[in-house]
């Protein structure tokens, strides 16, 4: 009898063990890859997912939390909670509570009751401006405390999350939204970020679009104001929203030190179906057409034909800019449609011939990718042949053998996961020929967006001049977010996963660019999700 009311008893306790563990809410902290953002409010940081148990009426009634692992936690002003989405993503009308930061071990007391089957709260730091580039945040939740019971989480996360500026917002400077990033590091050393001020809205050509830039002589760690490089006013009588420059490249020629900067200049619009110049536009007129849609560039060469290629210079740091020129007739064979340029930087080649990426429309209205190259200095260009068909967007390096190689967004990855890949051109003679690389449409996965390639240059241990090549772009074959860091030592034959640095999972846009720093230092600008252009500097050594 004792023997089996002993047995009883230890059954029942095993039993009641079971039923306040079932009875538990099942708590997760989780972090997406985003950069911390100097002097915002609104730094998403990670965020809690509770499942509670079926039939369940729990409260949440406290949870703490660590900054364990920063390194400046003097520039972390607030911590907030906010009810979120799966993703972590905050829901602004929902703050739940919100602290100062002034120790690395804070605590939250609640009373939220859990709603749904799945809650999810995210946390948000707000950060003082001088927030160092090079910094890390490090958020982890440690503990979670409901009304049936305590969840110890400890520390999910050792590593924290990268710091970075948001180098242009919403608005900021009047200018509805800013887009299509190009970033150069000049002679000096100085930081040159081009962009679209688009400033009545965010659509693409045509409208009231100027090319843009902002200096920094630190680094990246402050800018100067915003400065008009390619700006067309109301010229030919037209508005300015007839008179856009879009799609800006920028050159620095690393013999000269001299800046180029290379843009698309549309004036009026074209008829869709005809190709025929509108006449009659007023600043209350609503025709639209972009250069790439049916008709809306031409085969010609003049102004009302088709859209222009124009280049500025700068032969002072970029501190003032001259008049454009513009190289249409040099470049444009008359029976393409578009001729324009690329997005992002150009490059000088060591024998001094300067490059740029260049896009166009053929004969039928098909795009390319090419190059357009001068050899004197900037004083003529000239367009080479397509390197390949139904491409784009396309950026240029020099591999350690003297080819060029051209890495370009392909159409035929549009929502296909396989094949999917950048496509990659070889060219040994400044175009004149080209010859796809072992790596073309097979490796680099995008979801057909901009992507950004660049040549970094450094010494190795013993000394000697060593190169590796850097991609940034979207990491997905459907949606512009992962916006992911890819590293190649071999000339850009392998890109090994164990060389990849995500800096933003949510995304945005998608477009960046890429600069050397110095010999340890990348600086990358990109469309992300914290800002419409973030900058971020990156110790290419970390990824190793």
């Amino acid at each position: 009898m004792m023997k089996k009311n002993g047995i009883f008893l230890v059954w029942g306790f095993w039993q009641l063990v079971c039923l306040s563990a079932a009875g538990q809410v099942d708590v997760t902290f989780h972090r997406a890859s985003l950069p911390v953002l100097s002097g915002e409010e609104n730094n998403h940081v990670g965020y809690l997912q509770a499942i509670r148990p079926a039939g369940s009426k729990d409260r949440m009634t406290g949870l703490s939390y660590s900054f364990e692992g920063t390194d400046c936690l003097d520039q972390i002003a607030e911590i907030s909670l906010y009810a979120c989405n799966a993703r972590g993503r905050m829901d602004r009308n929902k703050r739940i509570a919100v602290s100062k930061v002034t120790e690395r071990q804070g605590y939250f007391r609640l009373h939220e009751s859990l709603l749904s089957d799945t809650c999810y709260w995210a946390f948000v730091v707000k950060t003082r401006e001088g927030l160092p580039l090079s910094g890390r945040v490090n958020l982890n939740c440690t503990d979670v405390t409901f009304d049936s019971g305590k969840v110890h989480l400890g520390t999910t996360y050792p590593e924290g999350l990268r710091t970075g500026i948001a180098l242009r917002k919403s608005k900021q400077d009047g200018v509805n939204t800013s887009r299509i990033p190009g970033l150069v590091t000049s002679r000096k050393g100085t930081l040159l970020a081009i962009y679209d001020a688009r400033w009545e809205s965010g659509r693409d050509l045509q409208g009231d679009i100027d090319i843009a830039l902002n200096r920094s002589e630190d680094g990246g760690k402050t800018w100067q104001p915003m400065q008009r490089v390619l700006d067309r006013k109301e010229w030919g009588n037209l508005p300015e929203k007839y008179n856009g420059v879009s799609d800006a490249c920028i050159l620095s020629d690393e013999k000269t030190g001299t800046l180029y900067v290379a843009g698309l200049w549309m004036h009026g619009v074209l008829d869709g179906k005809t190709g025929r110049w509108v006449e009659g536009l007023t600043q209350d007129s609503t025709r639209w057409i972009h250069q790439w849609i049916e008709k809306g560039s031409q085969p010609g060469l003049e102004i009302k034909e088709t859209a222009q290629f124009l280049i500025t210079k700068s032969t002072d740091d970029g501190k003032t800019w001259s008049e454009p020129v513009n190289i249409t007739s040099q470049t444009k064979r008359p029976e393409w449609w578009l001729y324009a340029p690329a997005p992002g930087h150009g490059i000088t080649l060591e024998d001094g011939t300067l490059v740029f990426p260049t896009q166009g429309r053929d004969r039928n209205g098909l795009p390319f990718s090419n190059i357009t190259y001068s050899k004197d200095g900037g004083k003529t260009w000239i367009a080479s042949n397509p390197a390949y068909s139904n491409t784009t967007e396309c950026m240029a390096v020099q591999l350690d053998n003297g080819d060029i190689m051209l890495n370009m967004r392909d159409n035929r990855n549009h929502g296909k996961k396989s094949p999917n890949g950048r496509r990659i051109c070889v060219t040994s003679d400044l175009g004149t020929t080209w010859k796809e690389h072992p790596t073309s449409h097979a490796v680099l996965t995008e979801p057909t967006c901009m992507a950004s390639v660049h040549k970094h240059v450094y010494r190795a241990e013993d000394g000697s001049r060593k190169t590796l090549l850097a991609f940034f772009n979207p990491d997905s074959y459907q949606s512009r977010d992962h916006l992911t860091l890819k590293l190649s030592f071999d000339n850009g034959m392998t890109w090994p996963e164990k060389y990849w640095l995500t800096l933003d999972d949510w995304g945005g846009f998608g477009y960046s660019c890429i600069t050397s720093i110095d010999e340890d230092t990348l600086g990358i600008v990109y469309e992300g999700s914290g800002a419409q252009l973030v900058f971020q500097q990156i110790r290419w050594k970390d990824l190793l």
